[in-house]
């Protein structure tokens, strides 16, 4: 049997027309681009959030630096000679390192 040339009105009736095809590429546009922004905010918001933690992590470390140089110089005023020594064994052993 041999096929007709006529296509089938149902095959046009679904078969997109450039105008579909065109809306559809705009919808896609669309998403792509609220996707896009929905992901820039995040990544705004993650980043300010490991900003912040980082801030707090860095106030902390330098509240027990500050408390450390504290406890070293009530150390060094209360016992003096001692300090003096292990000042000059610290600066014996790196004289010692740099000359290697």
């Amino acid at each position: 049997m041999a096929q007709s040339a006529k296509p089938d009105a149902t095959v046009m009736k679904t078969d997109p027309t450039t105008e579909d095809l065109s809306r559809q590429v705009e919808l896609l546009k669309t998403d792509i681009s609220r996707l896009t922004e929905t992901i820039g905010d995040l990544g705004r918001a993650k980043g300010r959030q490991l900003r912040s933690q980082a801030e707090d992590q860095a106030a902390y470390v330098r509240d027990r630096a500050e408390g450390k140089v504290d406890e070293i110089e009530q150390y060094v005023r209360a016992n003096p000679a001692t300090a003096l020594g292990i000042a000059a064994g610290i600066g014996l052993l790196v004289g010692l390192l740099n000359r290697r």
